[in-house]
């Protein structure tokens, strides 16, 4: 129980502050949580989206305070490893060059 004027204050702002934060959060899950359901989901193109929105909310937060900036990289690169590993791979083509006609050394 807080005695003196000033920590009181202090329970008054920490709580203000605790309530902005859980929004900002919330927000953050919900994100990642929606985009992991669609990599899951096989729909590439909307989880494209919703990596990217998620990763955007983690920055936010980041930047904000509300996380430490290691915890969203953490995330993100988990997210986007999530993500990398569902799509499919692209079809590597090997292109050779093909002669017209054969040289011919002439001695």
């Amino acid at each position: 129980m807080a005695n003196t004027k000033s920590a009181k204050k202090q329970v008054r702002a920490s709580e203000r502050k605790r309530v902005q934060n859980r929004s900002v959060k919330t927000l953050s899950r919900t994100t990642i949580d929606k985009a992991e359901v669609l990599i899951t989901g096989g729909d590439l193109e909307k989880a494209k989206a919703a990596v990217a929105l998620a990763v955007s909310t983690l920055d936010a937060a980041a930047g904000k305070g509300v996380i430490h900036p290691n915890n969203a990289a953490r995330r993100k690169s988990r997210l986007l490893k999530k993500l990398n590993t569902a799509a499919p791979a692209p079809a590597k083509t090997v292109r050779r060059k093909t002669r017209a006609t054969p040289s011919k050394k002439t001695d």
